[in-house]
């Protein structure tokens, strides 16, 4: 015979301040439960282990970390875990900088080394400028085709 306990179950969960699911009455002393009316009884009843609060639920953060410290090798970054473009990834303007950056340290590198000449610097520099050249190796394919290094290497 099933006794109703829900009004136990109300008030204990109003004194551990959880819900009612997470209440835990003992079911070898239904009679003492069955008499607890007021939460001074409900009290002592939880003195005396009769009536508990269960352990809160919570999803385990295990995988995550693992993943975290993959994402930290560098894993996990690959095509199918991407979302949105490139230029959501990393602001357009952001690669633009990193990229004329590279390229104008370049130029001032051959400058300097005096493998191009002024007027050729000039002029790369003003192509890079209008977004010709992808990277650095196209700025040396660009010298190679062109024949614009200088001859004293």
């Amino acid at each position: 015979m099933k006794q109703n306990l829900t009004l136990q179950r109300r008030l204990a969960a109003q004194v551990f301040d959880v819900g009612e699911n997470r209440i835990w009455l003992d079911p070898t002393f239904p009679e003492d439960l069955l008499k607890a009316l007021t939460r001074q009884d409900i009290k002592h009843l939880i003195a005396r282990g009769h009536i508990r609060a269960k352990p809160e639920n919570s999803n385990s953060r295990g995988r995550l970390r693992h993943n975290l410290i993959q994402k930290r090798k560098g894993r996990r970054h690959g095509q199918g875990s991407r979302k949105g473009k490139r230029a959501v990834r990393q602001q357009l303007k952001t690669q633009w900088v990193s990229k004329i950056r590279l390229q104008r340290e370049l130029f001032g590198e051959l400058k300097e080394k005096k493998l191009i000449s002024i007027p050729t610097y000039r002029h790369l520099r003003q192509k890079s400028k209008g977004g010709f050249f992808r990277s650095p190796r196209h700025v040396k394919l660009y010298l190679t085709e062109k024949a614009l290094w200088n001859k004293q290497q």
